[in-house]
């Protein structure tokens, strides 16, 4: 898409009511929707946003990921090459680095990252430097959206402010509205357009204003009183599984030192038809969501004065589990007679989910350096990961093994991490001496003359 193919500012935002131009706009589909952030949770709204017949122009500050989308180029494995060739050839997409572009957009979504800080503080500073970009070039009857998880009160706090500063009003002149993600990478059975939206608005018009755009792109937009509860409710989803896969890894933990398989335990409860959900131990806890959000709101929390015990106690367990992991194939050498010092370790998987490249707060990269610490020579197999990416806290320098009859056979010790369906797991199980299971991996495939001790 050329720069021609972005219509420039209608004349009807500069009219004296901003909200009706827009929602005018909205309904007739003539709006430019600008996405600010084309990763994980960009990319796939851009396809929502594109088959609902929305002109879009999608921004990033890495210049590789636009050209990659000018030439119609893949770099996120799980979405498949149709996506990016279908933008690539349309007229209503446009990918630029060019931040006054955003000026051309009716409605303007961040999609940028949250991280935490070194002491597990929220770091804000994409969402600011982003809301600093969008004030330059705010103009009336723009829509802006943050998509980002945060703690409740980021959206009208910290945002509202920043866009005021450009002499613009909040609600009357511009509008501002929060509606978390809800990305699954890899999951087959839903799509950004049919996972139901909340949707918050900062006053009642940008509210509306955001629901008339979502109830457009995606199947149900649910709406809430303000964009606080939208927040809170985004980390509310996230704690719930935080907190329950920590309670079922203490278990897991418990039970094994009694000689009961806490995998067996869970398919047991889960006959009940009421009153349980299923959820499953791992070797920690991976991905852009569970293990960052509820320090979020475990850090507002004391900014008010309140400790929020339960969910800071779930991370110290699920942050415990890479160590209890090492723990267990120290102990499986012990029994073998080896030590872990000086043992080949083939590590499989090191995506934080299975069927995926994606690798963010994965807890193979602390897996891996704790083996390494300790003196073992790894290795590791991921059929989706060809390198170890480069990460802030780890300096890994390794390339994926194939996984062959003479590559397993000479390993010590096999550590299943992650559990990728395109694993040979009969193969491992045949060739492998000792196999570390920490996703019950093997019971689910049988078979195998490998001993498996479960993790």
């Amino acid at each position: 898409m050329t720069t021609s193919k972005t219509a420039p500012p209608p004349q009807d935002v500069e009219r004296d009511n901003p909200a009706d131009a827009l929602r005018q706009r909205l309904e007739q589909k003539t709006a430019v929707i600008g996405i600010v952030g084309l990763g994980y949770v960009g990319l796939p709204l851009a396809r929502a946003v594109h088959e609902a017949g929305y002109r879009i122009l999608g921004y990033d500050v890495d210049q590789k990921k636009v050209d990659c989308l000018k030439r119609g180029e893949n770099y996120l494995q799980h979405l498949g090459s149709d996506l990016t060739e279908a933008l690539a050839a349309s007229d209503r997409f446009e990918a630029t680095s060019a931040p006054d572009r955003l000026g051309e957009a009716d409605v303007i979504l961040l999609c940028v990252p949250t991280p935490l800080g070194e002491h597990r503080e929220p770091d804000l500073t994409f969402v600011l430097e982003s809301t600093h970009m969008v004030a330059g070039v705010l103009r009336r009857g723009q829509l802006v959206v943050l998509e980002s998880t945060t703690y409740p009160g980021t959206t009208r706090q910290e945002m509202m402010p920043i866009l005021e500063s450009a002499g613009l009003e909040c609600g009357a002149d511009f509008f501002l509205a929060y509606s978390p993600e809800r990305e699954d990478p890899g999951r087959k059975d839903s799509t950004t357009a049919s996972i139901p939206k909340l949707v918050g608005g900062v006053d009642e018009i940008s509210g509306d204003l955001a629901m008339a755009f979502y109830t457009r792109i995606i199947r149900k937009a649910h709406r809430v009183s303000s964009a606080e509860v939208a927040e809170a409710a985004k980390l509310l989803e996230n704690i719930y599984r935080a907190v329950n896969i920590a309670m079922v890894n203490e278990l897991k933990v418990v039970l094994a030192g009694m000689g009961i398989d806490v995998w067996e335990v869970i398919e047991a409860a889960s006959t009940k038809p009421f009153g349980f959900q299923p959820f499953y131990p791992g070797p920690g806890l991976g991905g852009h969501c569970i293990p960052i959000d509820p320090f979020y709101l475990t850090w507002k929390a004391k900014a008010i004065g309140h400790a929020t015990k339960f969910i800071e106690l779930a991370g110290e367990i699920n942050a415990h589990m890479p160590a209890h992991v090492i723990s267990r194939v120290m102990s499986a050498l012990n029994d073998e007679g080896k030590s872990l010092r000086g043992s080949k370790v083939l590590v499989i998987g090191i995506a934080y989910k299975p069927n995926i490249d994606d690798v963010r707060e994965s807890p193979a990269a602390e897996i891996i350096r704790l083996l390494q610490d300790a003196g073992a020579e790894v290795s590791y197999h991921d059929p989706h990961v060809a390198h170890f990416p480069k990460m802030r806290k780890y300096k890994i320098d390794l390339a994926s093994t194939p996984l062959t009859e003479q590559t397993i056979g000479e390993q010590d010790a096999a550590l299943i991490v992650t559990d990728h369906d395109a694993v040979d797991y009969a193969l491992l199980g045949r060739s492998a001496k000792l196999i570390v299971d920490t996703r019950n991996a093997m019971a689910r495939a049988g078979g195998g003359s490998a001993r498996v001790v479960k993790a």
